[in-house]
């Protein structure tokens, strides 16, 4: 059995798993809705399962290998989290045979760390660019921070977002600054090229 540790630690430890990247603090707390107070983070940077450190003012977090592997044990043989109620304990039971299953045969980790997906790794972007909340970036920063992604993709993503109220997306008024990849890396909505983006606080 993996060492036991509270609700928040063993929801950071799997959301960090799943990023499968370098999370800010922030974007812990605020995107993926998990708070991992002082004492938690560092009884798990004490125990190698998590590594943290200060950036830009900001707390940062990655999960180790150790850490992956505490969860994969926990996933396959730990408890239901304290206080859950009976849907809870069955939609837990039904998760861990599943866990179960491909842990058998050796496919849980692929599975399971399939992937950020692209929304997600627009926001840790937007966050490591950001000097505060709801700042503006130009897309021409943020493009390269997108692991590769097509841009048809990126803008399909960036304009559910819009639409949905989650990020503006404007032109730069100053049109003399933009260069070349300004231009390249803009998104066009209508008839009008964006070149700035804020994404709205949660």
């Amino acid at each position: 059995m993996p060492e036991k540790f509270g609700n928040d630690e063993r929801a950071a430890l799997i959301m960090l798993m799943l990023a499968d990247r370098d999370v800010p603090n922030v974007e812990l707390d605020r995107e993926l809705k998990v708070r991992l107070g002082k004492d938690g983070r560092d009884r798990l940077n004490d125990l190698g399962l998590l590594r943290s450190w200060t950036e830009k003012r900001r707390i940062w977090h990655r999960i180790t290998d150790e850490g992956i592997s505490w969860c994969m044990d926990d996933l396959a043989a730990g408890d239901p989290p304290s206080k859950s109620g009976p849907l809870s304990r069955a939609h837990f039971t039904v998760l861990k045979r599943f866990i179960q299953y491909h842990k058998r045969r050796g496919t849980l980790a692929e599975v399971i760390r399939s992937g950020a997906d692209l929304e997600s790794v627009i926001r840790a972007a937007y966050l490591a660019l950001s000097v505060k909340p709801q700042d503006w970036v130009r897309l021409a920063k943020l493009r390269p921070e997108l692991n590769g992604a097509d841009k048809e993709e990126v803008d399909a993503v960036l304009l559910g977002m819009f639409k949905a109220g989650e990020v503006h997306l404007v032109p730069e008024s100053n049109r003399k600054v933009l260069t070349e990849v300004d231009h390249a890396a803009a998104i066009r909505i209508g008839s009008e090229d964006k070149h700035l983006m804020a994404i709205e606080e949660s």
